[in-house]
């Protein structure tokens, strides 16, 4: 278990706070709006209303405590920007914050965030590769040129197993998981073996994936 603080309760870090309750890690929020903490309280485990830019009331929350503080304001990039770099000079251990463009990602990497999550350019990225194939179920960009994917397995590769396709050796890729009936299974070993209708979670280049499943 974790304990995290959330800065900014729009959409975004809604969404966060409770994926994270999900996961049964502590959730400190803060917003400037009564409502939008109010509406969180089921799923946080504490509250507090305030200026996220103001380092007196950053520094009552003890941020150095927490494994990790998000920076969840999206309305607001100059707030976002000062609450980053107050947060860093307060000893947070690790500050992740929302960028909503490129100039954005680096002003924040430069003034106190470690980490920069970008929502629209990934979900952009995502569409983009989820609507040119009927074949691609799911799609996680990493650094570089390498992604995951989840895929339909071939109907030609059906009932084989992951030594006797070897697509590791053919394409430098590598199978992480396979999916029947829903369920995925991540255990996999050279005689695991590909039923009809399967799908499966493969790591590579993307160049290399879209070679090896003409997608």
């Amino acid at each position: 278990m974790k304990s995290i603080l959330i800065i900014g309760l729009g959409r975004f870090g809604r969404h966060i706070a409770m994926k994270l309750n999900e996961m049964n890690h502590q959730v400190m929020a803060v917003d400037s709006s009564e409502q939008r903490l109010n509406d969180a309280l089921d799923f946080v485990t504490s509250g507090q209303i305030g200026d996220a830019t103001s380092e007196a009331f950053l520094s009552s929350l003890g941020v150095s405590d927490f494994d990790a503080c998000i920076v969840a304001i999206g309305d607001d990039f100059q707030s976002s920007l000062e609450t980053a770099s107050l947060l860093k000079e307060l000893g947070a251990r690790h500050v992740i914050a929302r960028a909503a463009t490129g100039v954005q990602e680096k002003f924040l990497l430069r003034n106190g965030a470690d980490e920069v999550v970008y929502p629209e350019k990934q979900l952009a990225s995502w569409t983009a590769i989820r609507c040119t194939s009927d074949h691609i179920l799911d799609y996680i960009d990493l650094d570089g040129d390498w992604a995951i994917f989840e895929l339909e397995a071939p109907q030609e590769w059906w009932g084989r197993t992951v030594l006797q396709l070897d697509i590791r050796r053919k394409h430098g890729i590598n199978i992480l998981g396979v999916r029947v009936n829903g369920v995925m299974n991540m255990n996999v070993a050279p005689d695991t073996s590909l039923p009809p209708g399967s799908s499966i979670l493969v790591l590579g280049q993307e160049k290399a994936v879209h070679r090896c499943f003409r997608v």
